[in-house]
């Protein structure tokens, strides 16, 4: 799952298409499994969370927030049901916050983040004929000068069109040395980071690793060509 997982948070500069959807495709082939080892089970082990129960919902926390949809979770009842059972236990909401899980899959960003516009080509203009033999109607004349005018009014008159800013959504994904770190302070640290160009998410998501260890996952937006995301 952490191919998937890094594709889509932005860590994998180029992604492989075939490859993210074959780790997909892995982790919801395990859903399944579950979902059928919960029928007529309220956890995994009998009717309270266990370890077992623990393991599971922190591999699965990750793809829940991000590519388990309520498309694919709605004939997967019994891993819905239970999921939701389990991120909604007093000591994963106190260790972890409140987690959400995804209504729509996301998918890897696009190389280069957001699409750039691209720079239109001005319209060559042909070179004009000379007039060998010149014009006798001075009203030929007339008219053209008045044509002349009115576009140079009409040019004149356009609003200038507006500067497109380009811009990336990039998803971070830090992990504390050891479980003695306050990840809360750690999130205050990074939001603490000021750029010209970069603007963090106000919220932060806290997820667990291992042993008691957690992780958060933070959100931030960069005008690409103030801020590089390798830099930060």
């Amino acid at each position: 799952m952490d191919y998937s997982v890094q594709a889509i948070q932005g860590h994998v500069k180029d992604v492989d298409q075939k490859v993210f959807t074959a780790k997909v495709g892995e982790v919801k082939a395990l859903a399944k499994t579950v979902n059928s080892a919960l029928n007529g089970k309220t956890f995994l082990v009998g009717s309270k969370c266990t370890l077992a129960d623990l393991a599971v919902g922190a591999f699965f926390t990750p793809a829940f927030s991000l590519f388990l949809d309520a498309g694919f979770q709605k004939p997967m009842a019994n891993l819905a049901t239970w999921y939701k059972a389990f991120i909604a236990l007093p000591a994963v909401v106190a260790s972890a916050g409140h987690i959400k899980c995804c209504v729509k899959a996301l998918k890897p960003p696009t190389e280069g983040g957001a699409a750039k516009a691209a720079p239109k080509k001005a319209a060559k203009k042909e070179d004009d004929m000379d007039d060998l033999f010149g014009s006798d109607d001075d009203d030929d004349g007339a008219a053209a000068a008045a044509a002349a005018a009115a576009k140079a009014k009409a040019v004149a008159g356009k609003k200038p069109k507006k500067v497109v800013i380009a811009q990336s959504l990039v998803l971070f994904e830090v992990k504390p040395l050891d479980d003695t770190t306050d990840i809360d302070q750690m999130a205050k640290d990074i939001l603490a980071i000021k750029m010209d160009g970069l603007y963090w998410k106000t919220e932060y998501k806290k997820e667990p690793v291992a042993f008691g260890i957690f992780k958060i996952i933070i959100g931030v937006t960069v005008e690409d060509e103030k801020v590089s995301v390798d830099g930060l």
